[in-house]
């Protein structure tokens, strides 16, 4: 009978542990969904962006991509700073942002701003980095060092690997691996080529998604899961994705990694 009682005690003690353990993840995951929300609705944010949130599906993203409020993040080539003016307020309180590979701009833009007090640019000598092979329209950016060494929890780029050439890929994603932690995550999201496809003036801006599995793994990536959340039924993946009938609609591949 004491025996009974005591396994049935623990059994207890297991249960209560186990449904605090879920109650805190819950409330973990409804926090950062609460801040992705709270900076999607942020009056900084131009109604151009809010227009493309349908098309982006921000909160779903970055949720497989597992985000966390306290990570280090490294966002590449933020462009206009769509993704930006969310992770920066994001991660404010309790993570950090790092912005680079063209990220001057932008970072001029949000220096000194609201929600972007632990965002901070890595700079790079332009004409050093984007670097063209004549008659190349990809640039080859040399090895480089983003100066983070084993200090990120995630790494982000969001339809800009077609930028680069091969080579200039694998310097840059070696440069990412380096700068992750053991188990450190890369969310990588670009148009997708067909597989195996020719380079043409149409689909230069492609990239074939096993091609990019591929390139990964050979740096010393491994693969952890995909998402279907921009796939487009409707785009033929012929067209150039800045046509009036793709454009804002491709279909995009959405991989997720992991440095061993």
């Amino acid at each position: 009978m004491y025996v009974l009682k005591r396994q049935t005690a623990y059994a207890l003690i297991a249960a209560v542990l186990l449904l605090v353990s879920s109650a805190g993840t819950l409330a973990d995951h409804h926090s950062l969904e609460d801040k992705i929300k709270a900076a999607l609705a942020d009056e900084r944010r131009s109604a151009a962006d809010v227009a493309r949130d349908r098309n982006r599906r921000p909160l779903e993203t970055l949720t497989f991509f597992r985000l966390k409020d306290d990570m280090q993040v490294l966002e590449l080539l933020p462009g206009g700073g769509w993704y930006t003016s969310i992770l920066g307020p994001v991660l404010e309180a309790k993570g950090k942002l790092y912005i680079a590979i063209g990220a001057e701009g932008i970072g001029a833009a949000i220096a000194g701003k609201p929600g972007f007090g632990s965002t901070e640019v890595i700079s790079f000598d332009g004409q050093n980095l984007f670097k063209r092979n004549e008659g190349d329209r990809r640039f080859t950016p040399p090895d480089i060092d983003f100066g983070l060494n084993r200090k990120l929890d995630l790494a982000l780029t969001f339809r800009n690997m077609h930028n680069f050439t091969e080579d200039g890929r694998a310097n840059v994603n070696k440069a990412v691996l380096t700068s992750l932690k053991r188990g450190g995550l890369y969310g990588v999201i670009d148009h997708t080529r067909r597989h195996m496809q020719g380079d043409s003036d149409e689909v230069w801006r492609r990239m074939d998604p096993v091609q990019m599995i591929k390139e990964l793994e050979s740096v010393g990536f491994e693969f952890v899961d995909y998402a279907k959340l921009h796939y487009r039924v409707d785009d033929a993946l012929r067209f150039e994705v800045g046509q009036k009938s793709v454009t804002g609609n491709t279909d995009r591949f959405t991989l997720l990694f992991k440095k061993p």
